[in-house]
């Protein structure tokens, strides 16, 4: 079966099995974000190995989920008027917010993933029928105009740029990142120039500009902060001989994941079991995406800013570096392979600080009961239970340095950066009608 054929039928039977089961939806939002999500994570492929990655990769997709659910926002908000539209408010607007919803994620998707036009469009079809709703629900209408404005919105935020800009390899200075290889199958290939470098400058969707909230520099070679936390990861990180015990070889596999998968997968367990309005889930599912997508350009932002090496390059190289307490190990090797870009900062911890700082404002508490999943099938653990969103955060800063991939610093500034991001979408954006904006939250950063 060839792999468009093979991921039509995998949309298929997920569409219809969200339509047809009131046990796994708690609405057409839930539903159409489990699509969305699946459709950005795998698009065209939907199992690897199967020769063809992702259309848009890794920290990019984050991007087309954002538009995915703001359109669904402003198309839910439009008809009925509870909070205030993120972009797009549509006039008179009435009808059927599950087909409104239905319809601006279609749109948005099709915009996204033209090549997917023929799978979404039955699966969207299969969808109104199954809900007993019809392309002539006033609702249609209004989530065509929702997603047609979010398009709009974002024609020339600097995404994708064609011709793509000149590959970005870094440099060879001490400090510098430079492409690393690979020692284990999968992704990146080895030395790999930087994924998407143009994520560093596309327009946020809504902070003020990518370096609103870059973080103070990282620690210079010669101190002894950085000894610190190159003599950290140098133990706990390492592929072998490692100071890490299972349990934490264990997280770290864990969280060698899709962290934008993960995160909606929580959303939806969330909103099923605690919200019963349509209004509250679009409006959770935008604010958690809009503050990853904008979290994200902030980690490129400084990724491109800084550009720091990998512990991988530091510790081949710690001999070179003017800091007598780094001693260098030209055979280290991480547990995972690096990501295709640089160190500082961490786009896993600006990713998990921004989620789980979104989840606790809109619950108004940091205190929940949920279970994280990994995407990673390998993974000796593949569930977790948490029962505060900040200690996933904790989590993931410790994860990352026993992968071998980042310093702590790089973590912990992530982290700070996310919440930042996350609090600035919260106090003004998507808030209630008549609400003053304001950021009157309290950031309990930990260091």
């Amino acid at each position: 079966m060839g792999l468009v054929k093979r991921f039509c039928v995998f949309l298929l039977g997920l569409a219809m099995a969200l339509a047809m089961s009131s046990v796994v939806r708690a609405d057409a939002v839930t539903d159409w974000n489990a699509i969305a999500i699946q459709i950005i994570s795998n698009a065209p492929c939907p199992a690897a190995p199967c020769g063809s990655p992702p259309v848009h990769p890794g920290a990019t997709g984050t991007l087309d989920s954002a538009m995915v659910q703001a359109a669904v926002y402003d198309a839910v908000e439009s008809i009925t008027g509870r909070f205030r539209p993120f972009a797009v408010h549509v006039p008179g607007a009435s009808g059927s917010t599950a087909a409104a919803v239905a319809k601006a994620a279609h749109d948005v998707l099709v915009n996204r993933f033209p090549s997917l036009t023929g799978t979404l469009d039955t699966t969207y079809h299969d969808y109104l029928a199954a809900h007993s709703l019809s392309e002539s629900d006033l609702g249609v209408a209004v989530g065509a105009a929702a997603a047609a404005g979010i398009i709009a919105l974002r024609a020339n935020d600097g995404s994708f740029p064609s011709p793509p800009p000149p590959p970005f390899t870094g440099g060879n200075a001490p400090g510098e990142w430079r492409p690393t290889p690979s020692f284990q199958p999968g992704p990146p290939a080895p030395f790999s120039p930087m994924l998407a470098p143009w994520l560093a400058t596309v327009t946020p969707f809504t902070l003020k500009s990518p370096s609103q909230f870059r973080p103070v520099p990282p620690p210079p070679l010669t101190s002894q902060r950085y000894a610190t936390a190159y003599n950290e990861v140098k133990a706990m990180g390492a592929r072998f001989n490692s100071a890490r015990t299972t349990d934490q070889t264990n997280l770290a596999l864990f969280f060698n994941t899709n962290f934008l998968a993960n995160y909606n997968q929580v959303a939806r367990d969330v909103a099923n079991s605690r919200l019963s309005s349509i209004d509250d889930s679009a409006r959770l599912f935008a604010l958690v995406n809009l503050a990853i997508a904008d979290a994200v350009i902030t980690a490129w932002d400084s990724k491109r800013h800084f550009v720091s090496w990998r512990p991988l390059t530091a510790i081949q190289e710690g001999d070179n570096d003017g800091n007598p307490d780094t001693i260098g190990d030209p055979d280290w090797q991480p547990l995972i392979n690096n990501p295709n870009y640089p160190e500082y900062t961490s786009g896993a911890n600006n990713v998990t600080g921004a989620a789980t700082r979104s989840f606790a404002l809109f619950f108004g508490t940091d205190e929940m009961d949920f279970t994280l999943h990994t995407t990673n099938a390998t993974a000796p653990v593949q569930t977790l239970d948490y029962h505060r969103f900040s200690d996933v955060a904790h989590d993931v800063v410790n994860a990352r340095i026993w992968e071998g991939i980042h310093f702590r610093p790089a973590d912990v500034q992530a982290r700070k950066q996310g919440r930042h991001v996350a609090q600035w979408v919260f106090g003004h954006f998507l808030r209630s009608v008549g609400d003053d904006d304001h950021d009157d939250h309290d950031d309990g950063d930990e260091e």
